[in-house]
């Protein structure tokens, strides 16, 4: 059984960072895409990033450049940095796991507020 567990939870100032961390169990994470995506009201999660196994990124256009995401293949860890934080990047992330052999796991998701 694959488990992803999120943290970085928090309330940030507009203009502020935040660095969210993803662990999952199982030994093959490696060989897998692993990302962060969010909620969109009325719609399917949209990606905010994500990173292969051979290291290939992929973002948003809402956060180029501002965002980072990298892994730790040894800890089984991916993180998402989040710069230059904006009241619209407000929303519950969710890590994603997909496997190569078409697996698609979810984590519980992590609420990030971007507030005065």
């Amino acid at each position: 059984q694959v488990q992803l567990v999120e943290s970085g939870v928090g309330l940030v100032q507009p203009g502020g960072s935040l660095r969210l961390a993803c662990a999952g169990s199982g030994s093959f994470f490696r060989f897998g895409t692993m990302g962060w995506y969010r909620q969109v009201p009325g719609k399917e999660r949209e990606l905010v990033a994500h990173v292969t196994s051979s290291g290939t990124e992929k973002y948003a256009d809402s956060v180029k450049g501002r965002f980072t995401i990298s892994r730790d293949n040894a800890k089984n860890t991916v993180y998402l940095q989040m710069n230059s934080l904006k009241p619209e990047d407000t929303n519950v992330y969710y890590c994603n796991y997909k496997s190569r052999g078409g697996g698609d796991y979810w984590g519980k998701g992590t609420l990030v507020t971007v507030s005065s």
